[in-house]
């Protein structure tokens, strides 16, 4: 309404004033969109990364890089290449705390990012490392030597890379000396695929490579499919359970860039386990059951998602003990024929099923079982009844598994009674055969940590389990092997790796002081404590 005495419709009239205009310029965006520093501080660690790694990553035995002007400079000082990538390790990890701070359990509350921006991010700081070496691990090296040996006709569930291929072979020499020498501890599916990159790259290690890495990319796309799905299943908000889970720097570090199969395991595990929840008819479950067995043609532990999801389908049946006979029943022959195509279809067989050990032969620091085996025999020592460290480790990683399959029993039968949801259950199951199994390394804890992202238990522990996740993150060196240079190399990357850290802190936070602290989050997110 006019105000009283201005002529608003004659030749002379004073227009009344609109909306004032949206406010413009940096500071006004950045308060439209309080996550845009961190996304690109993230972004700008993940670049240092993949830029680092062409020095500090787990490069092939003789380097490609070497010679070449530009892309061979960082592989000239090492030491400078790993502070670089663990200064890029330690801003992408920061970033992803900072955004974590501004969702809480029903998600993104305006102006934070909403679940399009969040997969958007993750996929934005995955693509540096999608282009860059591998990081952190040399194992991608046996996948290649594996499928090369089974390429050729040669069974690599009876010879190791060392005796199959020859120790001066390219595959071979960038393998871990501990690893030459045993045959393949994984499933005929992923040796299946891995011939099939074989005849593909042929002898081109950079090539394998990058396939290997599209294979794991396939992996993670099912987890962002799934995820989502199964947390809104659970009553999680499914942005808030995509950044725990799909984007956790773990998942960055070693699915990623790491070119580890769990990739496709937790992928097919996930997939099945959504697809065999959603199922409306009385047997629409059983292509669930049939992803979840490729998952553990891949690696093993995902069968363990076959059992809660007959509990889950045992219950609905009535949850009598029939019914649990009838299920199971129909689920083992679902895997058994399943593994049986794929054991003919490879010509591979059941012979993984006797190397599933092979990694035991490590001793974990991250295993507790391993751990209190290891202080028993040095305890035995010091009181003088002699080194019997073996014989404990034997028995304490045995007591480690059984107390494993009795916390899986339990919660089976929590399943079944309606106690505890299945996804939740198989989270808090893989985390038991974990913790408890005889070698842990970071990227195993996904096989529990990214199911548990999309439960109702998490936000109770939201702070330790980012805690854990940033501090995993950060522990196992670029280079995914030892060092053969001097050992005060190492230490005085990581410290100015870390100075580099903190002067990026410092321009950022500089830059909000001007800017009006523009990523601080609405006040109604109540996501600053992580409280439930």
């Amino acid at each position: 309404m006019a105000a009283p005495g201005l002529d608003t419709t004659g030749p002379g009239a004073v227009p009344s004033p609109g909306p004032p205009p949206a406010p413009t310029g940096p500071r006004a965006r950045a308060r439209r969109d309080p996550s845009r520093i961190a996304r690109r501080f993230g972004l700008t660690g993940a670049l240092l990364m993949a830029f680092g790694a062409l020095g500090a990553g787990a490069l092939p035995v003789p380097n490609p890089l070497n010679g070449l002007r530009i892309l061979g400079l960082p592989g000239r000082n090492v030491t400078v290449a790993i502070a670089i990538t663990y200064a890029g390790m330690g801003m992408l990890v920061l970033a992803w705390l900072w955004i974590g701070r501004m969702l809480n359990d029903k998600g993104a509350v305006a102006p934070a990012p909403d679940r399009i921006q969040l997969a958007r991010t993750g996929i934005l700081w995955a693509l540096p490392l999608c282009a860059a070496p591998p990081l952190f691990s040399k194992d991608v090296y046996s996948y290649l030597a594996q499928s090369a040996i089974t390429a050729r006709g040669i069974d690599p569930y009876v010879l190791g890379p060392a005796q199959a291929l020859g120790v001066d072979d390219p595959l071979t020499r960038a393998i871990p000396t501990i690893w030459r020498d045993t045959p393949a501890p994984y499933g005929p599916l992923f040796l299946g695929l891995g011939r099939g990159i074989t005849a593909l790259s042929g002898d081109d290690v950079v090539l394998g490579l990058f396939l290997h890495r599209i294979l794991a990319l396939v992996g993670v796309g099912l987890i962002l499919w799934a995820l989502p799905k199964l947390a809104r299943r659970c009553g999680v908000e499914p942005g808030l359970a995509l950044w725990l889970g799909a984007v956790n720097p773990l998942v960055l570090f070693h699915l990623v860039s790491g070119i580890h199969n769990e990739a496709l395991m937790i992928g097919l595990m996930l997939a099945g386990l959504e697809v065999g929840l959603r199922a409306r008819s009385p047997l629409g479950w059983l292509p669930g059951a049939a992803l979840i067995t490729a998952g553990a043609a891949v690696k093993v532990p995902a069968l363990l998602a076959l059992g809660f999801l007959g509990m889950y389908l045992a219950r609905k049946r009535g949850g009598r003990v029939r019914d649990v006979a009838f299920v199971a029943a129909v689920l083992a022959a679902v895997a058994v024929a399943v593994l049986v195509v794929l054991g003919w279809a490879t010509g591979l067989g059941f012979g993984w099923v006797h190397t599933l050990g092979t990694a035991n032969s490590i001793r974990s620091w991250m295993s507790l079982s391993t751990d209190l085996g290891q202080l028993s025999g040095q305890l035995g020592i010091l009181v003088g009844l002699g080194d019997h460290t073996d014989s404990t480790l034997m028995l304490t990683r045995g007591i480690g598994g059984l107390a494993a399959a009795a916390l899986c029993a339990m919660l089976l039968f929590a399943t079944l009674r309606g106690r505890v949801d299945p996804v939740t259950g198989l989270g808090a199951g893989l985390g038991a055969v974990v913790l408890l199994g005889p070698v842990v390394h970071p990227w195993y804890l996904l096989w529990a940590a990214i199911p548990l992202a999309a439960t109702r238990g998490l936000p109770r522990y939201r702070r330790a389990a980012l805690a854990a996740s940033a501090v995993l993150a950060v522990m196992v060196p670029p280079t995914g092997a030892d060092f053969d240079f001097r050992a005060y190399q190492l230490p005085m990357a990581i410290i100015a790796g870390l100075l580099l850290v903190v002067a990026a802190v410092l321009v950022v936070r500089r830059r909000h002081r001007v800017t009006g602290s523009p990523d601080r989050p609405d006040p109604r997110t109540r996501s600053v404590d992580f409280a439930p």
